[in-house]
């Protein structure tokens, strides 16, 4: 599982004469680089045997002889089939498909297809993933207005494609280190709209994923480490009573849990062998890791009432309070469950009985027979929805009353025009439809902008919840880090009062003043720091993955639809864009492709990072007299520099660039920094003293060229196979184009004795 976790103290930890199993070189890097402990568990994550490749999974087709002879069965050669998949992942119509092939043009080619009725029967004839199936989920009891229909696939098939991945083979991990399982699960559902401008049609998709693969390839779209699982159906029940239409709705819900994933409770009981993606054969248990959702859903997964915690006893008015409730652990709700007289039949009187637990009327929670599964556990924070989604909704308001909307925006249209990030040119008070990267945007101005109000105790609030949501956003989670988590909310509900005596808490509705801090989110804070402990790094659950998801899984394939029956055409689609996908991967295999990363992942729409290291390395080696010098791309230290080829100023001398930039030491700071690194000498220059060297000190040089602007790029401290976006670095003049300049913030490390970024801000 991802986002290892350091304890320093744990009666469970191996003994010491253990023999230790081989760990990746990755966390033997991040161990030696952060003296972190490590938990070594022997003998987890053991093959047992041999099982199957991908590939020879494939062979195992039943039109697996024809292509002994032709690897591209159905198609004839390597142009058929790229024309086929080009037709059959297009979201062309079949109309267009078929105009398209009955070009003068496009007989000429030679394809083995020539309508798109028969292009769809060869894709039917490609090895399939996970079939999918077709339930009617009765209702008998209380009837709905239509049958209610079930479309879901095996949801241990669906671990074992996950499993068996080849694209998964170096990005996955076998042994855990802390509180890890082998088959870890990951699901998230949530409702979203399906049809643009009208229609209102909307779709409940369940997502499945592993624990297993790392979350840097497992949060990629184009990883495609998110698999539709079922469409959950949105039924309407014939009931007069609202509130109890959405009980037998939760209920419907969790029954449909229930027969969906199955398969992954009795895996998690007995165990299931299955193979890796190198063909070794494992011993997998599949309990549920995480159930990624927003509030409301997450409320109706733990079986309890709105206005209430899905993970602690905390009720509406305890909401704000500093400290943590008890938690609501799954057996806790079970024993409530138990304790209840009523027939759950009768749903008015069972619900009303209900009421004294805060409980939502579901009397089977998926839940129940799934071992190690606990809502307190797999219910875990989710950043899209929790801390980005509070700020808009709350503390966004809360400066706005501070400042009024007038003051706000204009302080955000004047702030300096950074790369890379969002400018606010006409303020955020009037934005509408804003997503969750306009609010990571705002947040980072919010402090600034807030500085200047005159109660320090508002803006120390305020600045507590940024240093909490920056915080838990860390990719690796120490114990050092859980500490300063915990501190920064505890320091919220220090200064929060100051927030009410303001006014500035108002009722969305109202507009009054509230007098209490009764909101869902922020109690959900309190659950970050066990939900670090229970199963690491809360990045990797956030909600963006699988909102993207979306579109690939639902809204795309709902878009070729004839907008009739949309389950059943989605399910279709999505299979024959699967049946795709996997063939590419075999022919690939089966090629031996060398490159086989970028070519079986070349369908996301997203340039590639620029690696400035790679560059800077490649300048270095390369013949002298090749390349122009001096070099443009450069590395020094942890951060790699890349400047244009033609310079801002090509030619000035140094007495007129002094004048210029009203520097008129700049002769003098050179004379030092030749002393400091000119050979035999000693590294006496200190940054920001006084000049050793005089103004008029002899230099090698009397000419310079200037850049305005610099491009810079940094790798992930905890994991340095990750490579962070390059961004800009402006320091440009005031002139025509810019009236008062152009320039962006940075922090230099000028001190050698530390180096960021293991040192932190010592040594800036």
């Amino acid at each position: 599982m991802n986002g290892e976790y350091n304890v320093d103290e744990d009666p469970h930890r191996p003994p010491a004469d253990a023999e230790p199993e081989p760990i990746l070189s990755a966390i033997q890097a991040l161990r030696s680089a952060t003296s972190w402990a490590v938990d070594q568990y022997p003998n987890a994550g053991r093959v047992t045997g041999d099982g199957q490749t991908f590939l020879t999974r494939f062979e195992l087709d039943h039109f697996s002889a024809y292509r002994k002879l032709n690897l591209y069965y159905p198609f004839s050669i390597l142009a058929d089939w790229q024309m086929a998949n080009f037709l059959l992942t297009s979201r062309l119509s079949m109309r267009a498909i078929s105009e398209f092939l009955s070009l003068k043009l496009t007989k000429t080619l030679p394809l083995s297809f020539w309508s798109a009725k028969e292009l769809r029967s060869r894709a039917e004839m490609l090895p399939s993933g996970p079939a999918w199936r077709f339930r009617i989920v009765p209702t008998t009891t209380h009837p709905t207005k239509q049958p209610v229909h079930l479309y879901y696939r095996d949801s241990l098939d669906c671990i074992e494609a996950l499993f068996n991945n080849p694209l998964f083979a170096s990005e996955m991990d076998l042994s855990p280190y802390r509180f890890g399982t082998l088959c870890g699960v990951i699901l998230s559902s949530d409702k979203t709209t399906i049809t643009n401008m009208c229609g209102g049609r909307v779709a409940h998709p369940l997502l499945i994923s592993l624990a297993n693969i790392r979350m840097k390839t497992r949060n990629k779209a184009s990883s495609h480490a998110f698999l539709l699982l079922a469409l959950m159906p949105i039924p309407r029940f014939v009931h007069p009573t609202t509130r109890i239409c959405s009980v037998l709705e939760a209920r419907l819900f969790h029954q449909c849990l229930d027969i969906v994933l199955e398969p992954l409770k009795i895996a998690a009981r007995i165990g299931k062998m299955m193979s890796d993606p190198a063909g070794n054969l494992h011993y997998c248990f599949t309990p549920l890791v995480s159930y990624i959702v927003d509030t409301p859903e997450a409320a109706m997964l733990a079986c309890v009432r709105g206005q209430t915690s899905s993970v602690t006893l905390a009720k509406y008015d305890q909401f704000g309070n500093p400290n943590a409730c008890e938690t609501r652990t799954g057996a806790l709700t079970m024993t409530q469950l138990q304790s209840l007289e009523t027939d759950p039949a009768a749903v008015e009187r069972y619900f009303a009985e209900c009421e004294r637990y805060r409980l939502s009327g579901v009397s089977h929670p998926f839940f129940r027979d799934w071992p190690l599964s606990c809502p307190s556990r797999f219910l875990t924070p989710e950043a899209l929805h929790h801390w980005h989604r509070f700020f808009w909704d709350h503390e966004l308001r809360w400066c706005i009353e501070a400042l009024g909307a007038g003051e706000l925006d204009f302080c955000f249209s004047v702030l300096p025009l950074v790369t890379g990030l969002r400018h606010f040119s006409h303020g955020v008070t009037k934005l509408k439809q804003v997503t969750g990267r306009t609010q990571r945007d705002a947040q980072r101005y919010i402090v600034v902008v807030l500085s200047g109000f005159p109660d320090t105790n508002v803006v120390a609030a305020i600045r507590a919840l940024m240093d909490f949501r920056y915080l838990v956003q860390a990719p690796v989670i120490s114990s050092v880090t859980r500490d300063r988590i915990a501190a920064a909310l505890a320091k919220f509900h220090q200064h929060k009062q100051a927030i009410l005596d303001h006014g500035l808490c108002r009722g969305p509705q109202t507009n009054a003043p509230l007098e209490h801090f009764n909101i869902p989110k922020l109690e959900m804070m309190h659950n970050v720091v066990p939900s670090v402990s229970n199963v690491g790094s809360i990045l990797q659950w956030t909600a963006d993955t699988t909102e993207h998801a979306h579109i690939e899984v639902v809204k795309n394939p709902a878009a070729m639809t004839n907008n009739m029956n949309y389950n059943a055409q989605i399910c279709r689609t999505l299979d024959h864009d699967e049946k795709c996908r996997l063939f590419n991967i075999a022919i690939s295999l089966s090629r031996q492709y060398k490159d086989m990363e970028n070519e079986l992942w070349s369908e996301s729409p997203h340039r590639q990072t620029t690696n400035l290291f790679a560059v800077a390395q490649r300048l270095l080696e390369a013949a002298p007299g090749t390349i122009p010098r001096p070099l443009r791309v450069f590395v020094s230290g942890s951060t790699a520099f890349h400047l244009n080829r033609e310079p801002s100023i090509r030619r000035v001398s140094i007495n007129d660039a002094a004048q210029k930039f009203n520097i008129p030491d700049l002769r003098g700071a050179f004379g030092d920094y030749l002393n400091r690194e000119g050979h035999f000498t000693r590294n006496f220059h200190v940054f920001g003293g006084p000049r050793r060297s005089p103004q008029d000190a002899p230099l090698p040089f009397n000419e310079l060229r200037i850049w305005y602007k610099v491009r810079l790029q940094q790798k992930s401290y905890h994991d340095l196979s990750i490579l962070g976006l390059a961004f800009t670095v402006h320091a440009h003049p005031p002139d025509q184009t810019w009236k008062y300049g152009h320039y962006s913030g940075a922090l230099l490390n000028v001190d050698e004795a530390h180096a960021w970024p293991s040192s932190g801000l010592a040594g800036m």
